[in-house]
């Protein structure tokens, strides 16, 4: 199936079409800045910086649809994830993750991976897509599954 023909906008601007991504593992998260989950930046930006010369892309979605807890400007975000967490992986504007204003990608990741019982919706901050070097969705992750949790399934996608 592969990722989908879509064009992703960056947190500081400019875009990018989700094609050149391809033949990467990806890590996809929806992320905030003000969420009891928000230490999780540390961990991804660890991940990344482990793993990104073998191929994985960690990619930040800001997300203000669940408390509030994104309600910043994109500077205001930037800003933020670059001084408190040294983040230096691929940031994107913030988007909805549920409901009819859905960003695409999302919707091409949870109608790949449902979450429990078969609900696609996503329930909180910090859900995580795991996705193959062909573009697949590999796996989905919750809230509470720390970033060092994932790396057993990282490296044995990065071994494709």
């Amino acid at each position: 199936m592969g990722l989908p023909a879509i064009s992703l906008e960056r947190l500081r601007g400019g875009q990018e079409p989700l094609s050149d991504y391809q033949g990467k593992v990806l890590l996809v998260v929806n992320v905030a800045s003000r969420c009891g989950f928000t230490s999780q930046y540390s961990g991804l930006e660890s991940l990344y910086r482990k793993y990104k010369d073998r191929g994985l892309v960690v990619m930040g979605f800001p997300c203000n649809q669940f408390g509030g807890q994104e309600p910043g400007s994109s500077a205001d975000i930037a800003s933020f994830c670059e001084s408190q967490f040294q983040v230096s992986f691929p940031m994107f504007q913030k988007c909805e993750v549920n409901g009819p204003g859905t960003h695409p990608f999302f919707e091409f990741l949870k109608g790949s991976a449902p979450g429990v019982l078969g609900t696609e919706g996503i329930k909180w901050n910090f859900t995580k897509f795991l996705v193959d070097r062909t573009g697949q969705v590999r796996k989905r992750y919750g809230s509470v599954d720390a970033p060092d949790k994932l790396q057993a399934d990282i490296e044995s996608l990065l071994k494709t």
